[in-house]
């Protein structure tokens, strides 16, 4: 699935910003239901509560503040450090390494980034899985991001800031359409990555995004084959 990119549009582009989870690696490798048990572990372990009360409660701080930590940061005061340290204690070996992917990211035209919500040894673990961390100039997480996610604005912000980007110079690949909103207002190309034939099961209903397809300006199932064909 991809309404098909003309290169000429992409020609411009300077800066190629990618999230990562559910991104960069494809969504049915479900690595993050790892993460996303050991979180419900740990709001259940620091809370002293059973686990489907930590669960729903886990769930109701990504609704309300965007990631469960700025959540359990706002209500209880946790430490960062942390419950990131914990809850990216995982095996990454689930995902399986793309050199297609690489291929085609180390020949896009100019700088690459991660941008993403988790933090930077997850991301340096997981790009390294999967083949692709050699081809990027930095990650930009949320440590950098002064620990507020995206969609924050001041987290675009800080990363336009931080490493001198212009929005209509810079594109932007994610999973999440709210977090192409800023993005899309600050000029940047936005495309969404959604998963293979968009199963039904791809997203828990807090994950969905109505009202936000203004903000895309492309849509793939195939970052590898949208990639090269930037590139043809």
């Amino acid at each position: 699935m991809t309404n098909r990119p003309d290169p000429t549009c992409f020609a411009h582009v300077t800066d190629w910003v990618f999230d990562l989870d559910n991104t960069l690696y494809p969504r049915h490798t479900n690595l993050f239901s790892q993460v996303d048990l050991n979180m419900t572990a740990y709001v259940s372990e620091l809370l002293q509560m059973p686990g489907e009360e930590a669960r729903k409660l886990q769930k109701e701080l990504y609704r309300d503040y965007g990631t469960t930590l700025r959540g359990l940061m706002e209500r209880y005061k946790v430490d960062p450090d942390d419950f990131l340290e914990k809850v990216h204690d995982i095996d990454y070996s689930w995902i399986e390494p793309d050199a297609a992917l690489g291929e085609a990211i180390r020949t896009l035209p100019g700088r690459k980034f991660i941008f993403t919500n988790g933090n930077r040894s997850h991301a340096e673990r997981a790009a390294r899985q999967l083949g692709v961390l050699d081809h990027f100039d930095d990650i930009f997480d949320i440590v950098a991001a002064g620990l507020r996610p995206k969609p924050a604005k001041e987290s675009y912000d800080l990363f336009l800031n931080l490493y001198t980007v212009v929005g209509p110079n810079a594109v932007m690949f994610e999973d999440l359409a709210r977090n192409l909103t800023v993005p899309k207002e600050l000029g940047m190309t936005t495309v969404l990555i959604v998963p293979r034939n968009l199963e039904p099961t791809y997203a828990e209903i807090w994950e969905r995004d109505p009202g936000d397809e203004d903000h895309v300006d492309y849509v793939t199932d195939d970052l590898t084959a949208f990639l090269t064909e930037i590139r043809s």
